[in-house]
């Protein structure tokens, strides 16, 4: 798969970005459709979800032969992050408010210390 994606260190990010698009789509695109019955949301998200599961776990494999765990973790939030930023603004009409910017600027400093090495 990394001979498809680019490198090793590339190859997991693009995968856990697409992944990520449909995790964040399964979670919150039925907000938009509040008026179907949950239940029918309920299986298109799991729908959704099964795509989102087809990259992540290839993502994580991969990844895992040049990242540590707690790394690929720390990637896959800062893109979630970024992926529900972008998609609760353009998709669900919402603000991005200083607080939230404020806030992924400290998840930031935190992923700036996991990728950091021993103190």
């Amino acid at each position: 798969m990394p001979q498809i994606l680019g490198s090793p260190h590339l190859a997991p990010i693009l995968l856990l970005i697409g992944s990520n698009v449909f995790m964040t789509l399964a979670w919150y695109g039925h907000l938009k459709f509040k008026q179907s019955p949950i239940m029918l949301a309920i299986l298109a998200s799991w729908g959704i979800a099964f795509i989102e599961y087809c990259l992540a776990v290839p993502a994580n494999r991969v990844g895992s032969a040049v990242y540590t765990t707690a790394q690929l973790k720390t990637i896959q939030e800062i893109i979630t992050l970024i992926v529900f930023a972008v998609f609760s603004v353009v998709y669900l009409k919402e603000a991005f408010t200083v607080n939230y910017a404020i806030g992924f600027a400290f998840i930031a400093l935190g992923a700036f210390f996991v990728f950091r090495g021993p103190l």
